[in-house]
């Protein structure tokens, strides 16, 4: 099965392979999916500069392309990526971050772009950086924060303070990415086993009620 590219340029969604967030619509043609497939990086066709472009060339924020989807009709194209930075020339993880209709959604792919700066941390610590402390104090370190913190959540929740909560959700979620980096568990890992709680939904008898069947 193969793209029509007898419509002339095909919308092409960018989606990240990790969070699911939509990243960008590019465009391309036949020689533009051709070179996608073969260099496994996402290349476009700009029909304001009529030429042709790879994702990431200037900027260094390339996609790095985990599998390629094509609608019914054979003229739109779905890619998961892998982005190594923003997709937005913005700055902004996705181009789709102005909203219309309706609220503005977290962006999920927060944690994956926080994941990704404790793990540089852990491979390449920096004097200074309190995420580089934490690994050079090891487990037991990282576990006491994490007590710590989740202590406090429950402390700020009892006080009915609400921007605290918030707050302290934040340290908590930060060092739970922590422990998961020192552990060597990636967040897909995690995704997973979320997925698979999801999947059984109202299923009987679940290991842990209280947990998996929500």
């Amino acid at each position: 099965m193969e793209p029509d590219f007898s419509k002339g340029l095909l919308p092409a969604v960018i989606v990240d392979d990790v969070s699911k967030e939509v990243l960008m619509l590019g465009y391309m043609d036949e020689t533009a999916y051709r070179k996608t497939l073969e260099t496994k990086e996402t290349w476009f066709y700009s029909r304001s500069r009529q030429e042709y472009w790879n994702k990431g060339a200037t900027s260094g924020n390339k996609q790095i392309v985990k599998s390629v989807h094509l609608d019914c009709d054979n003229d739109s194209l779905l890619i998961y990526v892998e982005p190594l930075g923003p997709a937005c020339h913005t700055g902004e993880q996705s181009c789709f971050y102005n909203t219309i209709v309706g609220e503005k959604k977290a962006d999920s792919s927060i944690f994956a772009s926080l994941m990704a700066e404790i793990n540089e941390r852990q491979t390449n610590p920096v004097e200074g950086s309190y995420t580089t402390y934490l690994f050079q104090k090891g487990i037991d370190k990282i576990s006491k924060k994490l007590i710590e913190e989740a202590g406090e959540i429950v402390i700020a929740a009892k006080n009915k303070d609400k921007n605290e909560v918030i707050s302290e959700c934040g340290d908590l979620l930060y060092h739970s990415l922590v422990l998961l980096a020192e552990q060597g568990v990636s967040l897909e890992e995690v995704y997973a086993e979320l997925e698979k709680r999801s999947s059984k939904k109202g299923n009987a008898k679940p290991e842990r009620p209280e947990i998996e069947n929500w």
